[in-house]
């Protein structure tokens, strides 16, 4: 059955707390709450986005893919893709600072990341890896920041449907410079390299990305977006999903990023204090 407006919007606020300042950790929803399909945790995910937009947390810019690599779905016990929502307000550019209380648990990933320059629409699917590619204007090195909201993240079971629910750990992301002419890599190829402080803590390459593509990512986020009748619009960010397994950060932490082709990109965790 699926769920009632009132129990979206109760799931989404409980949600919302780990985004509070200061954040909150975010304990086992309500049995009554907890989403028990991919469409009731995007449900609910809606309703979290209201919430946050109302809240001043920004505006929705991009889609967060998580799990399509198998390093990641191994890490975290899910054997498919998912998607969050990436808002404005934590967006940075090539050398991004970000508040380290501002987070629960904070972790980073090695991500290859692109931005649309048309829309890819529903109703020109089912997509495949040459339709989507048209749309794209632009790849980056990204990093993705990620935060750990959950009272018991390592638990044996994990609770994958809500963290889907919550954008799955989505915090932030750092993008590289665009690089536009990117048509003549081979995206299969690219290595990405995450280093801490300036010593190497991972590393892995663009075929990682499930069916040994990057825009795989973007293929099966095109045709999910679609089954729900909705569109990417232009200039939306895609992350295509982390070559390197999440490695979480300490308070002064400098993390950078290396890819092949695409550049560097760099996150600095400071304090407020």
């Amino acid at each position: 059955m699926p769920f009632s407006i009132a129990h979206l919007d109760d799931a989404a606020q409980r949600l919302q707390q780990g985004r509070a300042q200061p954040p909150l950790p975010i304990g086992d929803l309500p049995a009554h709450l907890q989403p028990q399909e991919i469409d009731d945790a995007m449900a609910i995910q809606d309703a979290l986005h209201r919430r946050l937009i109302e809240a001043g947390h920004g505006h929705p810019v991009g889609t967060k893919i998580g799990c399509t690599t198998s390093v990641m779905q191994e890490f975290l016990g899910m054997p498919h893709p998912c998607a969050g929502g990436i808002f404005d307000s934590t967006v940075r550019f090539q050398d991004g600072s970000f508040d380290f209380d501002s987070f629960l648990h904070v972790g980073v990933e090695c991500e290859i990341a692109v931005q649309l320059g048309s829309a890819i629409c529903a109703s020109d699917a089912p997509h495949t890896r040459d339709s989507v590619s048209h749309a794209v204007s632009a790849l980056f090195a990204a990093i993705e920041i990620v935060d750990d909201r959950y009272v018991d993240f390592g638990r044996r079971i994990p609770d994958s449907r809500t963290w889907v629910a919550d954008d799955f750990f989505g915090a932030g992301i750092v993008l590289g410079e665009a690089v536009n002419a990117w048509q003549q890599l081979d995206l299969a190829g690219l290595e990405g390299v995450m280093r801490i402080n300036g010593a190497e803590v991972g590393r892995g390459f663009g075929r990682d990305i499930i069916h040994g593509h990057p825009l795989e990512a973007l293929v099966w986020l095109a045709n999910e977006t679609s089954r729900r009748g909705r569109e990417l619009p232009a200039g939306w960010i895609v992350m295509l999903g982390s070559v390197v397994q999440t490695k979480w950060v300490a308070r002064g932490d400098t993390v950078e990023v290396d890819i092949t082709g695409l550049g560097n990109a760099r996150a600095r965790f400071q304090t407020s204090r």
